[in-house]
């Protein structure tokens, strides 16, 4: 009995006395055995140019050959086409002459510079002249390919230059040029067409009052143009790129109280109504009140009238609908120590009651009177500006009639500022306006990625 019980209990375990483990074990490496004498003799099923062609994911592109050397991996690379082609109008022009050993970057494989290498050629075009031939995995003035510089461009809207550069290994000055050139790419129509509303701001890049005036289109949202300076030359850049007949569709132009926009605005497109932005006219009747404070704490004699001025400096600025109980109690006060300061404040506040109205008439009456009663305030600083505001009366009353404001350009700006923290200001205006026209013209990018069988 026991002899077979352990008899069977061994059959069960094994196969002829072997226990189940030892037999795993040898079944397993039979297995492995076979698997590698198998695999030695048979072909790899993919071939390595086309693996490589894959994994590039270039349109029109076929590998030539692949190799390394102390840059990283390099392929040479060549056009599908047999025929070279103008890069200019594409026409199929016969060859000139080549450059030897040119290369462009690729985006990174495995942490490995990716470099593509093709003697390009020139071309005798009877349209163009000798011109470089078309490549179809790059630009003809670029050193990389598309999707690298569409990788770059992603990055740039998210994060500062100097985190791009070191990301994709190049110099922090490149990836201003490779932005430059993604705006430009990615860029499907005229952002000139169709403007009808637009505003125009001014925005500071460096110290020593360096500017860059920036137009922004009201109906879509986007910056459109910018250029170096704030003078009127610069905005009558602006109407010679426009044109005379795109000029003449517009309709209205934001804009704060500057004497050189009025002029260039009046002079390229006259027919265009001129609305001026209701913070700057609201900022005229503020630093008219902040400028009679002052005078007035130099015109105290003794120091309890300075105690009682000192503090009222936020009051005094802020809407009458935003004040504090304690900011009002404040303001009783100082109807009752100092008339000539409340009564700057009253003129302050009446402007901007008369900006709130709907009613266009309304408000032509409101400020004419405004004007009289600062003309006669005996407070110089309101005198100066109801001359101003005497001048500017219909561009004030055309932003109460259609309600426009320069909001969306200043938050545009403020966008914009962000852009100049985050990277830490700029060497020239170009850095900045590249930046501009790639984070708020509108233009999306995604990162690239690839999916096998797909190309960029």
């Amino acid at each position: 009995m026991n002899s077979r019980g352990s008899r069977r209990r061994c059959t069960c375990g094994g196969i002829d006395g072997v226990s189940a483990d030892e037999n795993r074990v040898r079944t397993a490496t039979e297995v492995r055995w076979w698997f590698l004498r198998h695999s030695q003799n048979q072909r790899p099923t993919v071939r390595i140019t086309k693996l490589l062609r894959i994994l590039l994911g270039l349109e029109d592109t076929r590998v030539v050959d692949v190799g390394f050397d102390a840059a990283g991996l390099v392929i040479d690379v060549a056009p599908t086409w047999r025929r070279p082609r103008c890069s200019e109008c594409g026409r199929k022009c016969p060859g000139y002459d080549r450059d030897p050993d040119r290369r462009w970057r690729h985006l990174d494989v495995a942490g490995l510079e990716f470099h593509l290498r093709y003697d390009t050629r020139r071309v005798k075009c009877p349209k163009c002249g000798v011109k470089v031939e078309k490549l179809p995995w790059a630009e003809t003035s670029s050193w990389f390919t598309r999707p690298f510089e569409d990788q770059v461009g992603y990055l740039a809207q998210r994060c500062d230059k100097t985190t791009v550069s070191a990301m994709m290994r190049v110099a922090w000055s490149t990836v201003g040029a490779i932005i430059q050139r993604v705006v430009a790419r990615h860029r499907d129509h005229d952002l000139l067409n169709g403007l009808t509303v637009i505003g125009v701001d001014e925005l500071s890049y460096r110290r020593h009052h360096e500017y860059v005036t920036v137009v922004v289109d009201h109906t879509r949202g986007c910056v459109v143009w910018a250029r170096q300076g704030k003078n009127a030359d610069t905005l009558k850049a602006f109407f010679a790129e426009l044109g005379p007949e795109r000029g003449a569709q517009l309709e209205a132009v934001t804009i704060d109280m500057s004497a050189a926009y009025i002029k260039a605005v009046t002079e390229a497109s006259p027919q265009a109504q001129i609305i001026f932005d209701r913070f700057h006219v609201q900022r005229l009747a503020q630093d008219a009140v902040d400028e009679v404070r002052r005078d007035e704490v130099r015109a105290a004699t003794s120091e309890e009238e300075r105690k009682q001025l000192k503090g009222t400096r936020w009051q005094l600025l802020k809407s009458f609908w935003n004040l504090s109980l304690f900011d009002s109690l404040r303001l009783s006060q100082l109807q009752r120590e100092n008339k000539r300061l409340y009564r700057a404040y009253l003129l302050k506040d009446s402007l901007v009651r008369i900006l709130d109205c709907r009613s266009e008439w309304l408000a032509r009456i409101k400020l004419d009177q405004w004007i009289r009663w600062a003309r006669r305030s005996r407070l110089e600083p309101f005198k100066r500006i109801a001359g101003t505001i005497r001048d500017c009366t219909e561009g004030i009353l055309a932003y109460v009639r259609s309600g426009l404001s320069n909001g969306r350009t200043e938050g545009l700006n403020g966008k914009a500022r962000t852009i100049t923290r985050r990277s830490f200001g700029f060497h020239s205006s170009s850095g900045l306006i590249a930046l501009l026209m790639l984070c708020c013209s509108g233009i999306h990018l995604d990162p690239v990625q690839l999916q096998p069988g797909s190309t960029h």
